[in-house]
């Protein structure tokens, strides 16, 4: 078995440039993604270091992930999908993840779920998740099967959306991940007839290295920010004022007036552009769970 340890990690914001409020992240596989996503910054960092393996990724200890989990504490919110997606097809076979949320479910620490996998929907799980600790983003770039297909090895876009649609319908905290958001490539009639509430939506960064594998136009990123190529806020603006069928829309950003912005214009919270729906009253503090009927 192909195991590794560095699956734990609580970002420093300051040193990755970024201004996220959940910093504390876990990756059940790590080192490679069968989804393999050419605009990939983890797949881009990784395979300069000759580091990353699409076919072969890396598995965590379980037991690790319990000791790291057993010391959290029950305010903190643990994102599962960092570097590469917890419901890769490896975890079919594997189960890392639901072994994970397991543990979480008995530690009673939210969990922030982030896939492009239809398999977040999958019976098995849906009756794992507790309603009261789950949230879920679940992530596209565009709306068609087809674009999606030259640039990614996930769940067929039609796929990830029937999954969103399902978890909002059963009550679970969900949102639409419109990541990197490709506009190109975006019929916004379909995105805005999603049945969620909520969307959250980021943009593009490019550095060389995506540039060599992700053969788009670049010609509108030409705002250099932080080693990156970015769009240019207008563009942005523009984008987001296409989004007209979500109740609750946010924007997480890179660049720091970008950032200010969004949160001060546009954001539904303003102080989480994740906008999760997180309640730490006594009963979950006290490790008592109340499931989500299903």
């Amino acid at each position: 078995m192909n195991v590794f340890n560095s699956f734990y990690k609580n970002i420093n914001n300051r040193k990755y440039n970024t201004w996220c409020k959940y910093k504390k992240r876990i990756d059940t596989y790590g080192c490679g993604c069968a989804h393999d996503c050419k605009y990939c910054y983890a797949r881009a960092l990784l395979d300069f270091r000759r580091n990353w393996n699409s076919e072969k990724p890396k598995i965590a200890y379980i037991t690790e992930i319990e000791k790291t989990i057993s010391e959290l504490s029950k305010t903190d919110v643990i994102r599962m999908g960092s570097m590469t997606d917890c419901f890769q097809p490896v975890e079919k076979i594997e189960r890392v993840t639901y072994e994970t949320i397991k543990i979480l479910n008995q530690y009673s620490i939210n969990y922030l779920v982030v896939t492009k996998s239809s398999l977040v929907s999958d019976e098995k799980y849906l009756k794992l998740y507790n309603g009261n600790l789950a949230h879920f983003q679940i992530s596209i770039s565009s709306t068609s099967n087809t674009q999606c297909n030259k640039y990614e090895n996930s769940s067929p876009i039609t796929e990830r959306i029937k999954s969103a649609e399902r978890l909002y319908e059963l009550g679970f905290d969900v949102s639409i991940r419109l990541s990197p958001a490709l506009y190109q490539f975006i019929d916004f009639r379909i995105l805005n007839d999603i049945k969620c509430d909520k969307i959250l939506i980021e943009f593009l960064k490019v550095n060389h290295f995506i540039k060599k594998s992700f053969n788009i136009d670049y010609s509108d990123y030409s705002l250099k920010y932080g080693g990156y190529n970015n769009l240019q806020l207008a563009k942005k603006i523009e984008i987001v004022n296409n989004v007209s069928g979500f109740k609750q829309v946010s924007v997480g950003e890179y660049v720091k007036e970008h950032h200010e912005y969004f949160s001060k214009n546009v954001n539904y919270n303003k102080g989480d552009c994740c906008n999760l729906n997180l309640v730490f009253d006594k009963s979950s503090i006290e490790g008592q769970q109340t499931e989500l009927p299903l």
